[in-house]
């Protein structure tokens, strides 16, 4: 593939996040019920799974399903969204196998179904010695409830007497989020065009590069993928910091009168 070959390969980010959306949109765009979007999206999902194992990408993070996706829609869409669920992980486990994937999850999964935690527990269980790309479902997940929990635990470790509050450090925070185990997002990418985070990775993505594209998530695939991490390899990281000896030395060269803000 033409656009693979161009990547770079010791610029290859090692987590990339996605907020899947646009199955609804590219349903009404067809004429079609919710439903056949989010089935399609499903679909979509297996795309950019393999195709992050076969570049080796360590950490693939989707966001599946948001606690306001379980507080605010109707009942009998996600009650087809947890169904789709539990028919994707039987189905894929299979190939996650073959593709050496593993697959984990954030969120308050206990508030799931329990048919539904069950199969969770499955395909974590089935997959857990693959070694390669760690796909990581975000459901019934909210970055405010994440920090929440984690807050949580430091404070039970400060009842406990383990730690002084004015000892507690980011470090301490980020241990107990969810995600602890895993790198925090080089790259976060958005479909269907939306300018917002939708209160996903908020700790997590200080840093991170964002990218937003218009396609739906039910059309997107391993390709765009691969296009999103090229222009990734595009931009300059600087963590907060400036570029050594172009923007730093340019102001510095400036009179004071003309530090205009």
């Amino acid at each position: 593939m033409e656009v693979y070959r161009r990547l770079d390969p010791e610029r290859m980010p090692r987590h990339v996040a996605i907020i899947m959306d646009g199955n609804g949109r590219w349903a009404g765009k067809r004429g079609l019920k919710r439903f056949f979007g989010h089935k399609n999206g499903a679909e979509a999902v297996q795309f950019i799974v393999e195709t992050s194992s076969r570049i080796g990408l360590p950490w693939l993070t989707l966001y599946a399903f948001s606690l306001e996706n379980n507080l605010k829609r109707p009942r009998a869409e996600v009650n087809f969204l947890m169904m789709l669920l539990r028919s994707y992980l039987t189905n894929n486990v299979q190939r996650m196998n073959d593709n050496n994937v593993r697959i984990r999850y954030v969120g308050r999964t206990t508030d799931l179904p329990k048919e539904v935690c069950e199969r969770m527990q499955w395909a974590e269980e089935s997959t857990a010695k693959n070694t390669g790309t760690t796909l990581t479902l975000a459901l019934n997940y909210g970055g405010r409830s994440e920090i929440v929990d984690a807050v949580r635990r430091v404070a039970a470790d400060v009842a406990a007497g383990k730690v002084r509050p004015e000892d507690i450090t980011e470090a301490d925070i980020d241990r107990n989020l969810y995600t602890s185990y895993m790198a925090d997002p080089d790259l976060l990418i958005r479909t269907s065009g939306e300018m917002r985070i939708s209160n996903f990775l908020l700790w997590q993505i200080a840093y991170t590069e964002i990218m937003v594209t218009d396609r739906l998530w039910p059309d997107y695939r391993g390709v765009h993928l691969l296009e999103a991490i090229e222009e990734y390899q595009r931009r300059e990281r600087r963590f907060g910091g400036l570029n050594t000896g172009t923007e730093s030395d340019d102001v510095k060269s400036l009179p004071d009168r003309e530090l205009v803000l």
